[in-house]
C-alpha cells in the first residue's frame, strides 16, 4: 500500500504537460523542507531522487521521460554517491529496462534518456564492480538496440553510453575492441539477404566516429589485423571529402589518433622482422607500402582543408574550427607536434598533450555538459584518467559548492526551500506572539539575504 501511494505521488510530480525544468517540478516537495543548510539540500536531492525513481514505473511515457531527464539533472548537478549506494541497482535495471525492446514499449527519447542516464551513472560509480556490473548488465541490450533501425533519433544517445560504460567498466582490449566492432556496425551494417543498405546521415556518421575514436584512445597493443586498418584508414579518408564539416573534423581526429598510437610504425617493424622471408615477407610489406600512400593522401587532405575557403552559408566559426584543427594535424604528421591544451576548472588548469587525451576530453566534456565542471573538480574517477588534482574541492570543509541549477532550487526567493522556511517562520511566529513577545523565538532561523 505504501509503495503505491509513493508512486501516486511521484507520477503527480512528473506527470505534467509542462515540459519546465527540475526546478519548476520540484516545488510539489515543499513539504519535506522546514529548515536550510548543505544537510536538507542533500535530503531534498535524496527524496526528488527516490520519488523520479517511482516514476519510472509509471505506464505513461511522458511521465518517465521528465523522471528520467531529472535524474540526469540531479547527477549533473551533484556527486550523487549516497543515493547511488543505496538505490544503484535498482536504477540501472529501470533505465535498462526502458531500452529492451518492448519490455515499456519506450519512445526513441525515453532510451535517449534511459541510456543517457546509465553513462552518468557509470561516471559516478567509477571503477570498481558496479562499474563491472554496468557493463555486463548493459551491452547486450544496447546492441540490439543499436541494431533496431526503426527511429535513429536515439542512436547518439545508445552510442555515447555504449563508449562510457565500455571506458569505465570494461576490464580488457577484447571487451573494448567488441564495443567498437558494434560501433562500426552502426554504419556498415552486415546485411542478410533479406535486409536492403540504408545510407547513414552525416550526423550518425560523426557521432559513431567520435564514439570509436574514444574507446580507439584507450587501446594499448593494436592487433595488427593488415585489411581492418587499411579498410578503417582508407574509409576515415573518404570522409574528409565529405560536404559536413562535423564529419570532417570526427575522421581528422580519428586519423590523427590512429597515427599517434603507431599504426603504421608497428606495419614498418612487422615488414622488418620478416624482410629475409620470400614471399610471406611481402605481405607486411606491401601493406606498410599501402599505408605510408594513404598517409601521404591523407597529409594533400589535411593541407585543403586547413585553408578552405567558407561556401555560401558557411558558419566562420565552424570554418575557423576546422581550419585550425586541421593545421594543428598537419603539426602532427610533418613535425610530430601534438596538441597542448588547457582549460580551467574552477581556479585550476586542466591539460591535455596528446590526442588521445584531447579526444576523450572533448568527448566527456560534451557527454556531461553542464555537469562537466561539477564532475571535474569532484569526481575521482575523472581526476585519475586525466590526472587533475583540484585544489579546493569545496570551499571549506563544511560548505557545499552549489551548482546553478542547485542555486535556483535552494536559493531563489520562490524556491522549495524559501517557501518552507516562510512557512514554518509564520507558523511559529503566530504561535509565539503574546507569550515570547521580545524574544527570538526558540529555533528560528534567520532569512538569508
Amino acid at each position: 500500500m505504501g509503495k503505491r501511494n509513493s508512486q501516486r505521488k511521484s507520477a503527480a510530480m512528473f506527470d505534467s504537460d509542462d515540459d519546465s525544468s527540475v526546478t519548476s517540478s520540484s516545488t510539489a516537495l515543499s513539504d519535506l523542507m522546514s529548515v536550510s543548510g548543505a544537510e536538507d539540500v542533500q535530503f531534498v536531492q535524496d527524496s526528488f531522487l527516490d520519488q523520479a525513481l517511482d516514476a519510472l514505473d509509471e505506464k505513461r511515457g511522458s511521465t518517465r521521460e521528465k523522471a528520467l531527464s531529472s535524474i540526469i539533472d540531479a547527477f549533473n548537478s551533484n556527486m550523487q554517491h549516497e543515493f547511488v549506494e543505496k538505490k544503484f541497482a535498482t536504477l540501472l535495471h529501470q533505465c535498462l529496462a526502458s531500452i529492451k525492446k518492448g519490455s515499456k514499449k519506450a519512445s526513441a527519447k525515453e532510451i535517449a534518456l534511459a541510456s543517457h542516464a546509465i553513462g552518468c551513472l557509470a561516471l559516478t560509480v567509477g571503477c570498481g564492480d558496479n562499474a563491472r556490473e554496468i557493463f555486463e548488465e548493459s551491452i547486450r541490450p544496447l546492441d540490439e538496440s543499436l541494431t533496431s533501425r526503426i527511429d535513429v533519433s536515439k542512436t547518439p544517445s545508445l552510442l555515447e553510453c555504449l563508449a562510457i560504460i565500455t571506458f569505465v567498466g570494461g576490464n580488457d582490449q577484447e571487451e573494448t575492441e567488441r564495443s567498437m566492432d558494434m560501433m562500426w556496425r552502426v554504419i556498415n551494417p552486415k546485411l542478410g539477404s533479406n535486409v536492403v543498405a540504408v545510407k547513414p546521415s552525416a550526423s550518425l556518421i560523426a557521432n559513431v566516429v567520435s564514439a570509436w575514436s574514444f574507446l580507439l584512445s584507450t587501446v594499448s597493443n593494436l592487433k595488427l589485423n593488415t585489411k581492418n586498418w587499411q579498410n578503417s584508414i582508407s574509409y576515415l579518408s573518404s570522409l574528409l571529402d565529405k560536404e559536413d564539416r562535423s564529419v570532417r573534423i570526427a575522421a581528422g581526429e580519428a586519423l590523427a589518433l590512429i597515427f599517434e598510437i603507431g599504426v603504421i610504425d608497428k606495419f614498418s617493424a612487422k615488414s622488418d622482422s620478416a624482410s629475409d622471408t620470400t614471399q610471406e615477407g611481402s605481405k607486411p610489406l606491401e601493406s606498410y607500402i599501402f599505408l605510408q600512400g594513404l598517409k601521404g593522401k591523407v597529409i594533400n587532405q589535411c593541407k585543403n582543408l586547413s585553408i578552405e575557403a567558407g561556401g555560401k552559408g558557411s558558419a566562420k566559426k565552424d570554418l575557423n574550427s576546422q581550419r585550425n584543427l586541421f593545421r594543428d594535424i598537419l603539426d602532427f604528421f610533418e613535425y610530430g607536434y601534438s596538441p597542448d591544451i588547457s582549460m580551467k576548472i574552477g581556479g585550476d588548469s586542466l591539460q591535455a598533450s596528446s590526442w588521445s587525451e584531447m579526444i576523450q576530453l572533448n568527448f566527456i566534456k560534451h557527454f556531461l555538459g553542464g555537469g562537466f565542471i561539477k564532475h571535474m573538480q569532484e569526481n575521482e574517477f575523472l581526476h585519475e584518467v586525466f590526472g587533475f588534482s583540484p585544489k579546493r574541492k569545496y570551499l571549506n570543509t563544511n560548505e557545499h559548492r552549489m551548482s546553478g541549477g542547485e542555486k535556483r532550487m535552494f536559493k531563489s526567493p520562490n524556491s522549495v526551500l524559501n517557501k518552507a522556511r516562510t512557512q514554518s517562520l509564520n507558523k511559529q511566529r503566530i504561535l509565539s506572539e503574546g507569550r515570547n513577545f521580545g524574544h527570538y523565538a526558540v529555533g528560528m532561523v534567520d532569512e538569508e539575504a
